[in-house]
């Protein structure tokens, strides 16, 4: 997994170039956000069981028809899948925000999760809706941890969603 950091210098080794403004300013802004990064990571973490928890409620309350009969989180074991995997959702993301760098996510969450859903005929849409309810509920622990600017917590979460978002083709 790589961070912000060796991401930069692996691009710029790569060019065979050194360091710019642009690379000591993107360098400069990671270092600066790096304590909020990992103090929203921390409250995430600690709260964990309770974001999936309430965000699943949400999820089920907003589109009940998952959890009818029929429903793709119908039955126990269906709906302890779908917990299952919103608590991957949230571990990964939490790592992507202290890292700076959505690599992870590609690596360990994204490829050919699509394709599996699809083919398990698990629906994209309420996943992404349970990704983006658990956005905001971390957002609203971070801020509650003493995170005054927590916008850089949606870009784990909102790069999830736009990557299994149904796309024109």
């Amino acid at each position: 997994m790589r961070d912000a950091v060796t991401t930069l210098i692996k691009n710029y080794d790569v060019a065979g170039k050194y360091f710019d403004r642009n690379a000591i300013d993107s360098l400069a802004s990671y270092f600066a956000t790096g304590t909020a990064r990992v103090q929203a990571a921390a409250a995430i973490n600690a709260n964990a069981a309770a974001i999936v928890k309430q965000a699943g409620s949400k999820l089920f309350e907003e589109l009940p028809e998952l959890i009818r009969p029929g429903g793709n989180a119908y039955t126990t074991r269906r709906y302890a899948a779908c917990l299952r995997d919103m608590d991957y959702y949230l571990r990964y993301a939490t790592y992507a925000l202290v890292a700076a760098n959505m690599n992870v996510l590609d690596e360990r969450v994204l490829q050919g999760l699509r394709e599996t859903y699809n083919s398990l005929g698990v629906p994209i849409g309420s996943t992404v809706r349970g990704i983006q309810i658990m956005k905001d509920i971390a957002k609203e622990q971070a801020a509650a941890a003493g995170v005054a600017n927590t916008a850089f917590v949606d870009e784990p979460f909102d790069y999830m969603t736009r990557e299994l978002s149904e796309q024109d083709v």
